[in-house]
Order: C-alpha cells, then sequence, then structure tokens
C-alpha cells in the first residue's frame, strides 16, 4: 500500500475506536505512524497529539449535541492537566527514541488491561477533590509524555472517581483528551521536526470521519464487546513494540 493508503486505512481504525469508546484509539497513533508510515518516536508522538486534538474535538462536537458531556466537571478535571501536560511535552521531545518506544508500549499494555477490567463507579455526589485534581494531572502528564489522548484512562477516573455514568463519562473525557493534548501539543511546537503533513492531513481527516462512524456504532455494538476486541489489540501492539526494543 501506498503511503496515503496506509494513513487513510489507520486514521479511520483510530477514529472509530475513539468515536465509540471515548478514547484508546489514540493509542494505536503512535505504533501506526511509527510501523506504517515510517515516522521516528518523536516525530510520531507530536503528529499523534495534532490527530488526536482535531479528532477528539470532533467527537466531542457530536457527544455535546446529545447532551452528553459534563462540562464543569470535565473542565475542572481538565484544567488540573494542563501544566503537567504541557510539561512533560517539552520534556519528551528530547528523550531517546528506546525510551519513548518502551514507555509507550509500558502504557498501551496498561491501556489494555484497563479495558479487559470491569468499570465500577461511586454515586454522585462523593466526589473527592484532592484524588479528582491527582487523576487529571496524571492524565495530563501521559497525554504530554507520549502524546496519547489517555482517554482509557480518564474514562474510568471520570467514573470512579466522579461518580459520571458511563455515556457522559465517554463524553466528558473527550473534553479532557482535547484540552490535555492541546497544551502538550504547544509544549513540542518546533520538536517535531520536518513534520509530513501530507501524511498526517489525511490521517486526520480519515480519523475525524471514523469519529463520526465510531459514535453510531457505540449504539449497536455492546461496549464491553468493542473494549475486548480492542483490548486484544493493545496487548498484540504492546507486545510487538517491546519486542522490538529489546531486539
Amino acid at each position: 500500500m501506498t503511503p496515503l493508503v496506509l494513513a487513510l486505512v489507520a486514521g479511520a481504525v483510530i477514529g472509530l475506536a475513539l468515536g465509540a469508546l471515548g478514547g484508546g484509539g489514540s493509542v494505536l497513533a503512535v505504533p501506526a505512524l511509527i510501523y506504517l508510515l515510517g515516522f521516528t518516536p518523536v516525530e510520531a508522538t507530536t503528529a499523534s497529539l495534532i490527530i488526536v486534538t482535531a479528532t477528539s474535538a470532533t467527537a466531542l462536537y457530536a457527544h455535546a449535541r446529545d447532551g452528553n458531556v459534563a462540562w464543569k466537571t470535565g473542565s475542572l478535571f481538565a484544567a488540573a492537566g494542563i501544566v503537567p501536560a504541557f510539561l512533560a511535552g517539552a520534556v519528551a521531545g528530547r528523550l531517546p527514541a528506546a525510551l519513548l518506544t518502551a514507555a509507550f508500549a509500558a502504557i498501551a499494555a496498561l491501556a489494555a488491561l484497563r479495558m479487559l477490567r470491569p468499570s465500577g463507579s461511586e454515586p454522585p455526589g462523593r466526589i473527592r477533590p484532592g484524588k479528582a485534581a491527582g487523576a487529571g494531572a496524571g492524565l495530563g502528564a501521559v497525554t504530554g509524555f507520549l502524546g496519547v489522548g489517555g482517554g482509557f484512562l480518564a474514562v474510568p477516573a471520570l467514573v470512579s472517581v466522579l461518580g459520571l455514568a458511563m455515556r457522559r463519562a465517554v463524553g466528558t473525557s473527550l473534553l479532557v483528551i482535547t484540552v490535555n493534548s492541546l497544551a502538550a501539543l504547544t509544549a513540542r511546537a518546533g520538536t517535531g521536526g520536518g513534520l509530513q503533513w501530507e501524511v498526517i492531513g489525511p490521517f486526520t481527516g480519515a480519523a475525524i470521519l471514523g469519529a463520526w462512524d465510531g459514535k453510531r456504532l457505540a449504539t449497536k455494538i455492546s461496549g464491553a464487546a468493542l473494549q475486548k476486541i480492542f483490548a486484544g489489540v493493545l496487548l498484540a501492539v504492546a507486545a510487538f513494540m517491546l519486542a522490538d526494543v529489546i531486539a
């Protein structure tokens, strides 16, 4: 396949997962950019932030239109992650490629295992500000460091820490992802090398279209089934990346 076709296919798959699950799809963006499209780890994590920001903002609009975004709660959660995302983004652009790849493999494995675990929720009203701020800051750091949206961490945190219903947690996570990704992208300005816009543009466009389809897919297929399939893919990706670092 040509780079353009690969970018379109990968973008569509990632957007589909992001729209359906409120996160997780962006975890595949970095390995797709590295192994399918020849980006370096630093270039891939920077390009991923561009793709994630645009796709999350589009998916956020779709969920907000249906009233599935807790704006006040999501804004407070996102605000706690802005500074960590900015600082981590500035540092990540200067780290060795092998370290970034190994860290990314670990996060992908964590995402897969988290998706395989059932999510519990606390009753509404039991929000713990300190715990919420800590979760938001940690999510921002992950976003800035690895160039992923962090929705696989945001959704369970919004459910268990802030007591949101799953549907509203998915929509609200997209607000958090958009804010954190934008902050990290700002910090990385000038550190990603010569970005290949001829690849990033089509990749982003396909991801945006995929996110709309993903939202519709979520109403037809069990969320648990989608998560299990995606978790299996993530575990395979994590194992492949770790083997690549060790080899």
